[in-house]
């Protein structure tokens, strides 16, 4: 089925088309999704006899309104059904006998020895990054340094770590 240049469903599209994929950047986050959401419209679109486009425009308005909230629904659960990405030393750990207990508590222990004798700005950049969760930007921010030194940082932390445990 092609779409004709006259069809009044189409020219409707056309005329209307930039505004609504303005109206729904907003509520979608991202342009690239609104226009996706306006093409789903365009393609749900059937529009009641009217003579005049600009009566037509509402009625866009309210599918891709509709079709947004929708995304935005979908996304939420989503996140909600998504295993959460903690790391395996922030989930509740299976000790198992008293000797993995004790092998688990010693190898805590040395972490804890290894990130100790490190210099303070090194220990603070590899706890920001490794266990914060924090991105280089806002470590070099916090300690007043360039995104270059914290990486240097880093990078000479977990050579430290990997040296001293093993």
């Amino acid at each position: 089925m092609g779409i004709k240049q006259d069809d009044k469903r189409y020219a409707a599209y056309l005329a209307h088309r930039a505004d609504l994929i303005s109206y729904a950047t907003p509520i979608l986050g991202s342009r690239e999704d609104a226009e996706d959401v306006v093409q789903e419209a365009f393609v749900r679109f059937v529009p009641e006899e009217a003579e005049n486009l600009a009566k037509l425009k509402p009625y866009l308005l309210r599918i891709v309104r509709n079709l947004a909230l929708d995304v935005r629904r979908r996304r939420r659960y989503d996140l909600r059904e998504r295993p959460d990405d903690t790391p395996f030393w922030g989930l509740p750990q299976d000790h198992g006998n008293p000797e993995e207990h004790a092998l688990f508590c010693d190898q805590v222990r040395q972490v804890e020895t290894v990130l100790s004798q490190m210099p303070a700005k090194a220990r603070i950049a590899m706890e920001m990054h490794r266990f914060g969760g924090y991105r280089m930007e806002e470590i070099a921010a916090h300690l007043d340094v360039s995104v270059a030194s914290v990486h240097r940082l880093i990078k000479g932390a977990i050579v430290e770590f990997s040296r001293k445990m093993k």
